[in-house]
């Protein structure tokens, strides 16, 4: 005996069909949504990651070699850090030969604002340190932290590096859709006179 209903083939209607296509389209367009949203936002954080990274490295870098300024076994004459607006210098003699003329022992850190680079120079021409820098300055401080002109009176030097994303973010408005992020350090070389 056959039971089925009349007009029944056990398919679906072309109604159940759009409404089924219909939802399927909504549930993948909001996973595709969602997929887009997570890839910027990660996109983003990997540029803050590595913009974050950049700083302190450089900082890193600076700071140790500052810490050594005026190193002087020998008792040869020089200053450790002579006074400078526009670039920071560094002398110390590493090797201890009494001459502050050896590679790595004259080091230069200058800002290029051109190239949003921070360069370092040994003596064989500049190279870079840190890349999308948006401002890099240094200050000469006393004994008593008081900005101080004069190479006999440095005792410390406040260092500030200012970094930003490599690409612009299109969705933060600030500074042209770069994002930024500040590093100061006040560093205290320990082989300048006290």
């Amino acid at each position: 005996m056959d039971r089925s209903i009349p007009g029944n083939n056990g398919g679906f209607t072309l109604v159940e069909l759009l409404i089924a296509v219909g939802i399927f389209s909504i549930i993948i367009g909001a996973i595709f949504s969602f997929s887009i949203a997570q890839r910027k936002y990660l996109s983003v954080q990997g540029q803050v990651s590595e913009m974050i990274q950049n700083a302190r490295a450089s900082m890193e870098m600076i700071s140790g070699e500052l810490s050594v300024a005026g190193y002087n076994p020998t008792g040869a004459v020089f200053t450790g850090i002579p006074y400078s607006a526009s670039q920071l210098q560094i002398y110390a003699d590493v090797n201890g030969n009494g001459v502050v003329t050896d590679a790595n022992e004259n080091v230069t850190y200058s800002y290029d604002s051109s190239t949003k680079r921070i360069v370092r120079n040994t003596g064989g021409g500049n190279q870079p340190l840190a890349e999308n820098v948006q401002n890099f300055s240094f200050q000469y401080l006393d004994a008593s932290s008081n900005p101080t002109t004069d190479p006999k009176n440095i005792r410390q030097i406040r260092l500030t590096i200012t970094v930003r994303t490599s690409k612009p973010d299109p969705q933060y408005t600030a500074n042209s859709g770069y994002r930024t992020f500040t590093l100061t350090s006040l560093v205290t070389p320990r082989n300048l006179a006290f």
